[in-house]
């Protein structure tokens, strides 16, 4: 009998292989259709205009990352970060983590080898050939296929095979969702950056999560944390599940230090070339906090920003004081996610901490930019299937918050294009229905958001066609971040209670398991 029973659970396991074998082969060719389909979108958006294009003096951030391939490519690496005659920081001086700037230095090589007059020295500021922009494009793009999409291939299997389920059309989709991401492409191969790379290893990380491969996800996540600084928004989320995690072990020491060691030895290989004195050590850490830039710049749909309306931050306070202050709010805000996660640790719980503890950065750290809505927009790609509504929600605000940089970019033809075509995307066949928690009556809610989505098409066509007041003249754009921040923060109220009820559906199913 009990020989029956393991032929019979062998069985199961084989057919259970080879039905994921399909699914895998079928996962592999939806990802190359659209991958093709993806890259080509990033083409067609990157013959548009960019960042500070002919706009002189300092031009704009593709002035910014092709100056920083000059400084890599002719200075020696204890230069890169120090302010001389040859080096001047106040002209886009690297203000990025030292992986970026090796970054820089191998694009840097391949721009010299076909077209050296758009890196050397001196003479290439504010170079704007038409080959120097097709090959920065080009490096973009190269980034984009090499990192990002590999490791967006590596979540959707590590996801799916950890939740044991996908029809084919979902797992399309959900490439679609991740790859088609119209603010990535708009920032990256519209007003030009190299997001793809960080975002691709945080990708990884969280993929190297889902499979149980903890000392890889350090690796990975340490990288990106090297590579921008922007991605401590998701340590808290990294760092509760795995010391969470670790807690549950027999050893819980040895397994917090051998996660330790990887990180540490990241570090330590990535900045040993400043690791020779304490005063080069320092001149890189000084440039990675642009403190005296003040809490915000420009208009961005967070805390500081929205209440500056009525509270005068920058007046009222000094900078060591909002330091400590967005430090406070930033801790606050995040500590609920990293309570639930150290309590009771979970792969699906650690993807609602990536959206909930990014969210918490984005709203009040010091120093966010428009862009930086992409690091939460990330995590709530990865939970589209769980959460579709959501997911196009926040696309829907993130885009409108980031409206006013693209305008100023001229990028106004690739954002309504690339949001027709989430839309399409999104509403495809086999695209996830609203599964959300019904709080509110269906009449109501249709009603809210139906008011919502007009108001932010209203603002579109305000901001593109009317002209503010000479007394006011960024009121358009202060209306914009004050939606945008409502949304947000309904967005993260949301998730941090759904995030809390994984706890309890976890306690009740054990309560459940106990009785059986």
């Amino acid at each position: 009998m009990e020989k029956r029973k393991g032929i019979k659970e062998l069985k199961d396991e084989d057919e259970d292989n080879n039905w994921w074998w399909l699914v895998c082969r079928g996962t592999a060719a939806s990802f190359l259709s659209i991958s093709v389909f993806a890259i080509l979108v990033r083409v067609a958006v990157s013959i548009h205009p960019y960042s500070g294009a002919g706009k002189p003096p300092k031009y704009g951030d593709f002035e910014a990352q092709r100056h920083w391939m000059e400084i890599t490519l002719n200075l020696p690496a204890s230069e890169w970060y120090r302010n001389s005659t040859t080096n001047d920081l106040s002209y886009w001086g690297l203000d990025y983590p030292p992986l970026t700037a090796y970054q820089s230095y191998f694009h840097a090589l391949i721009l010299r080898n076909f077209h050296p007059d758009s890196v050397s020295l001196y003479t290439s500021r504010g170079h704007e050939s038409y080959l120097g922009k097709l090959l920065m494009r080009w490096t973009v793009l190269s980034s984009d296929v090499l990192i990002f999409f590999p490791a967006v291939f590596y979540f959707v299997i590590a996801y799916y095979f950890a939740t044991q389920s996908g029809r084919k059309s979902d797992v399309a989709w959900h490439i679609a969702m991740i790859l088609l991401n119209p603010c990535l492409i708009l920032i990256d191969h519209g007003h030009f950056q190299y997001n793809c790379i960080s975002l691709g290893l945080i990708v990884g990380a969280a993929a190297a999560i889902l499979s149980s491969k903890d000392l890889l996800a350090c690796f990975l996540f340490s990288l990106a944390l090297n590579h921008k600084q922007m991605s401590a928004y998701f340590a808290p989320a990294f760092f509760s599940y795995l010391l969470g995690k670790c807690l549950k072990c027999r050893n819980p020491i040895f397994e917090v230090l051998k996660l330790g060691l990887v990180v540490i030895g990241t570090f330590a290989l990535v900045w040993l070339p400043y690791l020779q004195s304490a005063n080069s050590f320092l001149e890189v850490l000084s440039r990675l906090a642009p403190f005296e830039r003040g809490i915000y710049e420009d208009y961005v749909a967070n805390f500081w920003c929205t209440s500056s309306v009525l509270i005068k931050w920058k007046r009222l306070f000094t900078i060591p004081s909002l330091k400590l202050l967005s430090f406070v709010a930033t801790i606050s805000a995040s500590l609920p996610s990293m309570v639930q996660q150290i309590w009771a640790p979970s792969k699906q719980g650690f993807l609602y901490g990536l959206l909930n503890t990014s969210l918490s950065f984005y709203m009040f750290s010091y120093q966010v930019h428009e862009k930086s809505i992409l690091l939460p927009l990330l995590p709530a790609s990865f939970l589209a299937m769980e959460e579709p509504f959501l997911f196009k929600w926040m696309m829907h605000y993130s885009l409108l918050s980031m409206f006013p940089l693209l305008c100023r970019d001229e990028l106004i033809l690739p954002y309504l294009s690339l949001s027709a075509l989430f839309i399409l995307l999104y509403h495809a066949p086999g695209g996830r229905q609203d599964t959300s928690d019904r709080c509110f009556p269906a009449s109501l809610k249709s009603f809210m958001i139906g008011f919502l989505v007009l108001c932010s098409l209203i603002l579109h066509v305000v901001y593109l066609a009317v002209r503010p007041p000479e007394k006011y003249p960024f009121l358009f754009e202060a209306m914009i971040m004050l939606l945008c921040f409502s949304q947000f923060v309904f967005v993260a109220g949301y998730t941090n209670i759904k995030q809390w009820k994984l706890s309890k559906d976890s306690t009740l199913e054990n309560k459940e398991k106990k009785y059986l």
